[in-house]
């Protein structure tokens, strides 16, 4: 039976440093801020990531996608909580509202991107298989979005670099305050 993981204070919030179960606020949590591609928080930490799964809180402004058009061999699902959205997929575009909940099988090109006007509350739930390929397409409907890959690439570091992105910076977004968990 898992035991219970220790949870220490970063400079963004709680990160788990061992593994097994555990129970957070997501006010309480890490998080990175990222200027092309707004915040969100992870429940993990390095020394303790989520084998199986991957599950996190994105908060985008208008304009701002979640992060760059790809597909990959892993299933994801996105559950829009609050705000508006524009959905890229597969080449075309679809609006998101609150409570929208988007399925994407594997090898489904996709990206979400903040739309009308405030702020968008995104979950993302992904799978975790170990041999997972990733790949960045070059597409005009993404670039149009700032969204798109200089040229598709299967390297993720490559795609970003390439497109001009730094690393996100471990803290909280100016807009903190503005969002429902913020004490």
């Amino acid at each position: 039976m898992p035991d219970e993981a220790r949870l220490e204070e970063t400079e963004s919030g709680l990160k788990p440093v061992s593994e097994g179960w555990f129970v957070v606020n997501v006010g309480e949590t890490g998080w990175a801020v990222h200027d092309a591609f707004g915040s969100g928080c992870t429940f993990e930490g390095r020394e303790a990531q989520f084998k199986q799964l991957g599950i996190n809180v994105n908060v985008v402004e208008p304009g701002q996608p979640l992060c760059l058009y790809h597909e990959e061999t892993a299933q994801e699902d996105f559950l829009v909580l609050a705000g508006e959205c524009v959905l890229l997929v597969n080449g075309e575009e679809r609006p998101l509202r609150a409570w929208d909940f988007f399925h994407c099988p594997a090898g489904t090109e996709h990206v979400i991107v903040g739309a009308g006007d405030g702020l968008a509350i995104v979950l993302a739930v992904g799978a975790r298989p170990e041999d997972e390929q990733i790949s960045y397409p070059r597409s005009e409907l993404a670039e149009r979005y700032g969204a798109s890959a200089v040229e598709t690439t299967n390297d993720p570091q490559e795609a970003y670099t390439r497109a001009g992105h730094a690393r996100p910076r471990h803290e909280r977004p100016v807009y903190w305050n503005d969002l429902p968990w913020a004490e």
